[in-house]
């Protein structure tokens, strides 16, 4: 019996080492709770409340959650938990959220696990009345090795009811519920790194009205698809060091629109604010020097069919909304990068009416084309125009007055200039583009190209 007491004593610190680090580690099965803006946390059910659970995550990390934050399925599966621990638990049950608490003092469990045992072995140096000594020293032991296991976990009442973390991966599901309203002319894949959308580049709304500022482009179909996608990170990170979009990004798209327009920076690539200037249509775009539609301006017209989800996704990752937050609110107050992070909302821009309508800085991270050195310099991965025809100058004193669709790949684009009505009708076959310009006293002329 000595030897069992001293081989217990022995190994028990083992015992204690590989309890501390809670009741999961890697490979267990962890449920996947979804919050409203996409994000993920993995943890199982430990407590909960009325207003939000607090999960177990690998190796005893503990994660609140608010009810408000999860999605529907989720929300309901939380609240059948907490009624279940709340008939369990009787009058114990708490309506605060409960917090991990630490030891006072760290070492305290092993020194009275080395008294315990200390008791136990002095007991069992006796011979007279020898078994119930046993008893007693084993009792000891084991009673010091749950209680030092007991006091690592142990939970202490918690006045605050809500932790902010920023989960790491965006789940597909809540990409796919944002771009599903314009599945008819967008397509998405994806991988373990990115969320993958091909577009043609041609909105399912009306384009170019409105426009006093004219390039002379119209929109044609842009082939952003196959390895041209628009390619949006799954994991993004904060940058230390955000890169303000009135310095960087004059050159390529910093966003993009779920139905799968590219956003641009609101300055243009002479550094002017694109909409003070009338550059842009009704609904915030114009066509650059490849006759590419594109968005300067935040596409809130799209909340109107999207709703409380995303209207676009930034090229570091992190969602755009509309003028409300995911949770049907009034939008909060934006920090210099004109987004913010909410509870446990993850990150996210908004759109505004006012300059920079979308994005003031690149929050998350991102590469940048070493080859363009800022302003100029583009985020990288993005997807590239491809130009028809050589790019045209402005227009001075020109107002684009009417675009209509005669067929999916034939327009008419209607301008005043000088009193006089002008149109550019246009149309393509394959890769064969016709361009029929009449001018104020109806004379025409044709050009044709061909793309390569």
């Amino acid at each position: 019996m000595k030897k069992l007491a001293l081989w217990i004593c022995l190994i028990s610190p083992f015992l204690l080492q590989g309890h501390a680090g809670g009741h999961y580690a890697t490979g267990d099965l962890l449920k996947i709770w979804h919050l409203q803006n996409g994000q993920t946390i993995e943890g199982n059910f430990a407590y909960g409340n009325s207003e939000g659970i607090t999960v177990e995550q690998l190796h005893g990390t503990l994660q609140t959650i608010l009810l408000a934050n999860l999605q529907t399925a989720d929300r309901k599966i939380a609240q059948l938990k907490v009624n279940r621990y709340k008939s369990i638990h009787g009058q114990a049950f708490t309506e605060t959220l409960p917090k991990t608490s630490k030891p006072a003092f760290p070492g305290m469990h092993w020194i009275a696990f080395f008294l315990f045992a200390t008791l136990a072995l002095q007991v069992f140096s006796g011979d007279h009345q020898k078994k119930w000594r046993q008893a007693i020293g084993l009792a000891c032991l084991f009673v010091g090795i749950i209680w030092a296991c007991k006091t690592e976990t142990a939970i202490s009442p918690s006045n605050s009811s809500t932790t902010t973390t920023t989960p790491t991966k965006t789940s597909i599901s809540f990409l796919d519920s944002a771009f599903a309203p314009y599945k008819k002319t967008i397509s998405t894949n994806y991988d373990d790194t990115y969320y993958y959308v091909n577009s043609n580049g041609m909105p399912e709304h009306n384009m170019m009205v409105g426009i006093t500022s004219w390039q002379q482009q119209v929109p044609i179909p842009q082939p952003y698809s196959g390895s041209n996608h628009w390619s949006i990170p799954l994991k993004p990170v904060y940058e230390s060091t955000p890169l303000s979009t009135k310095t960087n990004f004059m050159k390529g798209a910093v966003a993009l629109a779920v139905n799968g327009i590219p956003i641009f920076n609101a300055l243009n690539n002479r550094g002017e604010d694109s909409f003070a200037i009338g550059e842009l249509d009704q609904w915030g775009g114009h066509c650059g020097r490849a006759d590419d539609y594109h968005y300067h301006a935040a596409p809130m017209h799209l909340s109107n069919t999207s709703g409380l989800k995303p209207i676009a996704f930034a090229l570091d990752g992190y969602a755009v909304y509309g003028a409300k937050e995911p949770d049907g609110t009034a939008m909060k107050a934006l920090d210099a990068y004109h987004g913010h992070e909410l509870s446990n909302m993850a990150y996210h821009y908004h759109g505004t009416a006012d300059y920079p309508y979308v994005i003031g800085s690149m929050r998350g991270k991102v590469s940048t084309d070493p080859a363009t050195p800022a302003p100029e310099n583009q985020i990288l991965p993005q997807a590239f125009t491809n130009s028809v025809r050589p790019a045209l100058t402005a227009l001075k004193g020109a107002t684009i007055t009417n675009f209509e669709t005669l067929s999916p790949t034939a327009y008419v684009l209607t301008y005043s200039l000088n009193a006089k009505k002008y149109t550019v009708k246009y149309s393509w076959v394959n890769s064969t583009y016709t361009f029929v310009f009449t001018d104020g006293d109806g004379k025409q002329s044709t050009e044709t190209y061909t793309r390569k």
